[in-house]
């Protein structure tokens, strides 16, 4: 097993600081595993590893008990390690045995920072026990991210190249979220506890949670919502896409020999879900509705264009699978309109610049169409030409006089 730290003097300590050296050294730090859920079955899909500390008078402490200490004096690195060890352990022995496993997410201190080697130590530990990288999801928590975020999101780069998930812990509880979400390329997003106010009664917060949930699905992160404790909250968040549940309402953190009936299906039928199959459309809020139109038009489109012609200017909405990928996400309409023609056959090049450049559009527009159609041959990426159907909606923006256009191209 790893161990990066030294031990301090022991002169210099209180004897219940000296008893949490001790612990670490003689590994009283045990796993308790909270599972999380599938929002909308119930099903189990994964859990959280947690520390705990199992004294010689057999309590158990909690980590507020001994995590600031360790914070404060690098020993928590040490206890990270202790943790990943035994939960390998834990899925090594049951893999051997041919039982059910689900992927467990281990939380790493932003103190990993200063070792350079952490996605090696990560890899050396779960590879000596066998561990596939994807049942490990490494936690990272939003305080993190804030620290050094250039460091942070090299070493989430370097553990995802080597096949573990990284999670983005807390998400919500510090100032950073928004800018850190986007430059941090993680799989899986923590809504924390802070968020969950109550059973969701107030207006505001419903609002805060229902976009947090809409930008996490558009950015294709798989998202957990922590501190689930009542049915309310558990319907509510069913309506916003929630991916997972973590809390209370379904399990309290527990020992590794109760997970593991859990896993072998010997727990009994989960009673939250029993009482939250109310029908969802009669619960599903409008922003909610929206996303999952919003999804199918991505599936079914491949290519969403939103664009203003008045201001000569677009981004791409999604740029997924398509025919060709070399399109820059954002920029000037016309020249998003070169570069389509570039990509057509010969043949089709003028016709594709004749119909589609911002005066013929805004002709269009102004003679009352309310979309332009057509099908042309666009080279792909793979130098085949495939029949591409590109379709302009022409839409009126509620808050300006520019004529906006929604452009959906799919293959056909």
């Amino acid at each position: 097993m790893l161990s990066v730290s030294n031990t301090l003097s022991e002169n210099s300590v209180t004897d219940s600081e000296l008893q949490i050296q001790n612990a670490l050294k003689n590994h009283e730090f045990i796993v308790y595993y909270q599972p999380q859920y599938k929002a909308n079955r119930g099903q189990l899909a994964s859990a959280e590893a947690l520390a705990r500390w199992q004294k010689p008078d057999g309590s158990i402490g909690m980590p507020g008990e001994f995590i600031p200490y360790m914070e404060k004096n690098n020993l928590v690195c040490e206890l990270d390690w202790q943790i990943l060890h035994e939960v390998c352990l834990f899925l090594k022995k049951r893999i051997d045995s041919g039982e059910e496993v689900v992927p467990v997410a281990v939380n790493f201190s932003r103190n990993h920072l200063d070792e350079d080697d952490f996605a090696a130590l990560l890899c050396a530990e779960t590879d000596r026990a066998k561990i596939p990288h994807k049942l490990i999801h490494v936690e990272i928590t939003e305080s993190s991210l804030a620290s050094d975020s250039e460091r942070i999101i090299a070493l989430v780069a370097s553990v995802r190249a080597c096949g573990f998930h990284v999670a983005i812990d807390d998400f919500g509880s510090g100032l950073s979220s928004l800018s850190m979400v986007k430059d941090v390329d993680a799989d899986i997003l923590k809504i924390d506890r802070s968020l969950l106010s109550g059973d969701l009664n107030n207006d505001k917060d419903r609002i805060v949670l229902e976009s947090i949930y809409d930008f996490a699905n558009r950015l294709r992160l798989t998202t957990v919502a922590e501190g689930v404790e009542t049915r309310e909250q558990l319907g509510f968040l069913r309506t916003c896409g929630c991916d997972l549940i973590q809390g209370y309402l379904f399990a309290k953190p527990m020992p590794d020999e109760d997970f593991a009936r859990i896993l072998s299906r010997q727990a009994p039928p989960l009673e939250a879900m029993d009482n939250a199959s109310e029908d969802i459309l009669m619960v599903q809020p409008r922003s909610s509705a929206m996303q999952l139109l919003t999804e199918v038009i991505f599936k079914k489109y491949p290519l969403v264009i939103f664009s203003n012609l008045t201001r000569n200017s677009y981004y791409m909405m999604t740029y997924d699978n398509f025919t060709t990928t070399s399109c820059p996400p954002a920029g000037v309409f016309d020249e998003l309109i070169a570069h389509g023609a570039s990509s057509m056959h010969p043949e089709d090049q003028q016709l594709f610049a004749d119909t589609f450049n911002s005066d013929s559009l805004l002709a269009a527009y102004h003679s009352g169409q309310e979309c332009v159609r057509i099908v042309t041959r666009q080279l792909g990426d793979d130098g085949v030409y495939r029949a591409v159907e590109t379709a302009d909606y022409f839409v009126k923006s509620p808050d300006s006089d520019d004529v906006l256009v929604i452009t959906l191209c799919q293959n056909v």
